[in-house]
């Protein structure tokens, strides 16, 4: 059940770029959350699934000695549902929402990169993505204003 859950139902076993499918896979999910549960609902359940897997990755990587494995895309999840809670609801905002996920993900600018680094455990595998979420959340809300006023969307 652990390993369900850490790997997003499977899809952090699919072949090459297992983030990128994680963050696929729940953005899929969280259009779900948004179009019938809303926002707020999409944020609660961000939080949710933080907490327990915290507690799961721990419980993990005791078991298997190794730190933030690239299976685990839990954490991949909990970021990209964070980002599209703080952005919006709309399919612009949502693609904004993945592509500045995903940068922000693999680039580790900043603060992001030293939670990387330095934060072991759970919390470390858990935090950084949490952190490019909220990047990435006020980056995609900013250019989709910046679009607004450019009358593009």
């Amino acid at each position: 059940m652990r390993r369900l859950f850490l790997t997003f139902f499977y899809s952090g076993l699919l072949p090459k770029a297992p983030g990128t499918w994680g963050t696929i896979a729940g953005a899929i999910l969280g259009i779900g959350i948004l179009q019938y549960l809303g926002l707020e609902t999409l944020f609660l359940s961000m939080v949710l699934i933080t907490i327990v897997a915290i507690k799961e990755i721990d419980k993990e990587e005791a078991q298997s000695g190794i730190h933030d494995a690239s299976e685990i895309v839990i954490d991949e999840v909990a970021g990209i549902w964070l980002a599209m809670a703080m952005s919006g609801a709309t399919m612009t905002q949502i693609v904004l929402s993945i592509i500045f996920f995903r940068v922000f993900d693999i680039w580790k600018p900043s603060v992001i990169g030293r939670i990387d680094r330095e934060v072991k455990g759970g919390l470390g595998v858990m935090g950084d993505d949490l952190l490019a979420g909220v990047f990435a959340g006020i980056a995609s809300a900013g250019v989709y204003q910046a679009l607004g006023y450019l009358n593009l969307v």
